[in-house]
């Protein structure tokens, strides 16, 4: 049963620390997600209803869902945790009470049993009984040893007492927080309700503008096409040239390094939101039609920069009817490419470092001043990159 009761608090000590630290990275983690829910909300919270029917506000809202349901998912989480950790206080708190049960009666026999004996034969005559001076010491040693014994073993139930109340309060402690979760819990399903009842209205909201849907899909397909056009040309011109003459030492060295620092890249804006990712996805509202991105979308609010995301040189920057400007990054073999600029800082030539600003993200004034960077990353010997790969979680 000792033996059992130890590896229990073993276990308990264990899981206090382990899920101590676990339950600070999971409430890290929701404070950093409701900090992005927050921001989220300052893009939607300035706009009209009227204007907040939009295919971007849906996917803002698409976002702040997903943030949502992070949030809810971490707490489950954490609940999750603490159950087990309430689980095994409340066996070692069984244990040490049947433990300590047991050390009372044997403590309160051995006390009985002793004070019948003193009566009957104190100790001093029980020593001075003996047959020579060996055994009489032999005696009190014993006599010592017997009151040492008991002595520990008043200690052991006070001990037993005092550990089993602080076991009681961390239970309760955790009692309490596992209420406060499961309270909170609801209050944030309760919001993802209700966000999703407002996505699905601004849908069906949109469904009935079908044609003007259509029409400014075709838009931005006309667009994109003009630029992956471009940057075709370019990544062509670039790999032209690398076959002609190899890159220089230091070009190289800035795609490997470009390579190594994969996951680690800086945003191209310094806060925003993923609005559009890389891929093909189906419509946001007409489910029978799909988008084929070959970068991302990061909207942001209000006047924003666009910062390169690593050491590079420009290759180039042209216009767009109706995408502004867009800027390309060499580094290496690698091209990143920045889209829907204006008032841009660099020149084809230029030598930029990591998050050098080269021009501000348009913002659009019909779509409450959000600012929608169009982020892309190439290699040039192979096919598009999907640059939320090469950045660092937000």
């Amino acid at each position: 049963m000792k033996y059992l009761l130890f590896i229990v608090l073993f276990l308990v000590g264990f899981s206090h620390r382990t899920v101590g630290q676990s339950k600070a990275e999971l409430e890290e983690r929701r404070s950093k997600t409701l900090s992005e829910i927050a921001y989220v909300d300052n893009l939607l919270k300035s706009t009209t209803i009227k204007k907040n029917e939009s295919m971007n506000a849906i996917k803002i809202i698409g976002n702040k869902l997903i943030l949502r349901e992070m949030v809810i998912n971490g707490m489950g989480e954490e609940i999750s945790l603490i159950t087990v950790r309430i689980n095994l206080n409340t066996t070692a708190i069984n244990m040490m009470e049947r433990d300590l049960i047991n050390l009372r009666e044997d403590y309160s026999r051995a006390v009985v049993n002793s004070y019948r004996a003193k009566k009957g034969s104190p100790d001093i005559i029980y020593i001075l009984s003996a047959k020579d001076f060996n055994q009489g010491y032999k005696r009190l040693k014993y006599l010592k040893q017997v009151t040492k014994f008991r002595r520990k073993e008043a200690e052991t139930i006070l001990e037993l007492k005092s550990q089993i109340q602080t076991t009681k309060d961390k239970l309760q402690g955790d009692l309490f927080k596992i209420s406060d979760l499961k309270s909170r819990e609801e209050q944030q399903k309760e919001l993802l309700q209700r966000e999703q009842e407002k996505k699905q209205s601004m849908v069906k909201s949109l469904t009935n503008k079908e044609k003007q849907l259509k029409a400014d899909l075709e838009e931005k397909k006309r667009i994109a096409a003009k630029i992956e056009n471009e940057i075709a040309r370019i990544i062509e011109e670039e790999r032209k040239r690398s076959i002609k003459s190899d890159n220089t030492p230091e070009q190289r060295l800035i795609g490997e390094n470009f390579v190594e620092n994969k996951g680690k890249l800086p945003w191209p804006v310094e806060k925003g939101i993923i609005t559009s990712r890389f891929g093909v996805h189906k419509h946001p509202v007409l489910k029978y039609l799909t988008e084929d991105n070959i970068g991302i979308e990061i909207t942001s609010s209000g006047k924003i920069s666009a910062r390169t995301v690593f050491q590079g040189e420009v290759v180039k920057v042209f216009a767009i009817p109706g995408a502004n400007m867009t800027i390309i990054v060499r580094h290496g073999k690698y091209l990143s490419v920045y889209a829907n600029i204006v008032n841009v800082r660099v020149k084809p030539g230029d030598k930029v470092f990591t998050k050098q600003v080269i021009g501000e993200v348009y913002s659009d004034p019909s779509d409450n001043d959000n600012s929608i960077l169009k982020f892309m990353i190439f290699e040039t010997n192979q096919k598009y990159q999907d640059p939320e790969l090469w950045i660092t979680k937000n």
